[in-house]
């Protein structure tokens, strides 16, 4: 029987057996108990599967991921602690010293930083150029030496609306991956891999928790992607890993599985970016809701979108589910059931109007997070990319004047009024 995505939502990943908890069990331990040293070196030397120590892999971390992996058709997952170390395992695991990645700009700031800032510290390269490029400038953007090609289906916060198909063939060009940040989407509104994306990331802080009670991130793997095809590229991958006795994990554990074992074995192994047991069960209510949610959450800001465009202190509106928005073909493409619950805008007057409008919200919150149930709302200029010059902001797609307002699951009219009231002070 094939599960539509709303089933996978509760079922997912885990089946009980008969007189076992119906729930997610949270194995809250760090480390696991055997008979013999011959049983445990076995798993060192990934000749078994299993568990020994939970800053590699835990049952109740591994039951979630497959949700996830599920949920995205993906073939493998893992979760991380975070959606920076999703997204920074995704690049470091097949990109060393002296590589480079072609990026989209418009990512969101901290990402930005990540590759920017952090990443060119330890030799990794990155080219950034803008979601509607043109196919020349994408081209020109490869290196000999490019390993990946990164972007987010909507981007945060300027909701630029990569087009997925466009940007896989230029990467599968070159023979290199297609890594898709999919948190605002999600699987339930866009599933990247169906349109060529080869690994997905989450910062399932956002959506997939939904109710801003864990920080988390999941990496997905596609299992489509032809390591071997390409193996100069990717020699971790396709040449003997003497950190592990000589693996090579595309012979070992085949396309389907080599991207996340070598990801948990080397990376999480090393850097220790551990999601806890109870933060996975959190993730699991969540995502067990997510169907439901994002309709809503889609819904309230259309509703809220509508009413700012018509809005005479308002000066623009970003909401690719808008007829007329610049996003809007792309978004009718990729997520034809709806985008997200993320609307950006700016109020006439510019940065000072827009921080008076926001300290007179009585329902919606200033927070610096995004995508969970209760409305809230950043100046990101101020904030999530303060660290940004005016021409990285300008290139991020960031103006100073952006408001980015995410609609939580209240009611659409409530909201509405608390901006209106809003407006009317400033």
């Amino acid at each position: 029987m094939t599960k539509r995505i709303e089933t996978i939502c509760l079922h997912g990943g885990y089946t009980p057996g008969n007189g076992e908890p119906r729930q997610i069990p949270i194995i809250q331990s760090t480390t696991f108990k055997y008979d013999s040293s011959a049983e445990m070196g076995k798993l060192f030397d990934l000749e078994a599967s299993g568990y020994f120590y939970s800053r590699l892999q835990n049952p109740t971390c591994d039951l979630v991921a497959a949700k996830i992996a599920e949920l995205e058709g993906g073939t493998a997952a893992m979760l991380t602690s975070s959606g920076q170390a999703a997204n920074f395992f995704s690049i470091f695991n097949i990109a060393n010293n002296g590589d480079h990645v072609v990026c989209s700009s418009t990512i969101y700031g901290g990402t930005f930083n990540l590759f920017n800032v952090t990443m060119r510290k330890m030799g990794i390269d990155f080219t950034f150029v803008t979601p509607n490029c043109s196919d020349e400038e994408l081209e020109a953007a490869f290196k000999p030496n490019t390993k990946a090609v990164f972007g987010e289906t909507i981007a945060n916060p300027s909701l630029d609306i990569l087009d997925i198909e466009r940007f896989a063939k230029a990467a599968h060009a070159h023979g290199v991956p297609l890594i898709i940040d999919n948190t605002f989407a999600t699987p339930i509104n866009c599933r990247p891999f169906e349109w060529g994306a080869d690994i997905v990331t989450h910062s399932t802080t956002k959506y997939m928790d939904g109710h801003g009670s864990a920080v988390g991130g999941a990496i997905i793997d596609s299992g489509k992607f032809d390591w071997n095809k390409y193996a100069d590229k990717f020699p971790g991958l396709t040449t003997p890993d003497e950190s592990y006795h000589g693996i090579t994990y595309t012979e070992r554990f085949g396309l389907a599985g080599a991207f996340i074992t070598k990801a948990t074995a080397q990376l999480m192994r090393d850097f220790g970016s551990t999601p806890s047991p109870q933060s996975a069960f959190l993730l699991n209510l969540g995502l067990e809701s997510l169907a439901v949610r994002m309709k809503r959450h889609c819904e309230n800001a259309y509703a809220v979108a509508e009413f700012l465009s018509k809005h005479e202190k308002i000066a623009w509106v970003n909401y690719p589910d808008l007829p007329g928005d610049r996003q809007h073909d792309l978004a009718k493409k990729y997520c034809p059931n709806g985008t997200c619950g993320v609307i950006s805008f700016g109020v006439k007057g510019g940065r000072q109007a827009a921080e008076e409008f926001m300290g007179h919200l009585k329902v919606g919150m200033i927070a610096t997070h995004v995508a969970d149930a209760r409305t809230c709302c950043l100046h990101p200029a101020s904030a999530t990319h303060r660290q940004l010059s005016d021409e990285e902001l300008k290139a991020s797609g960031v103006s100073a004047d952006l408001i980015r307002m995410s609609c939580g699951l209240e009611n659409a009219q409530d909201l509405i009024e608390d901006m209106a009231q809003a407006l009317a002070q400033i």
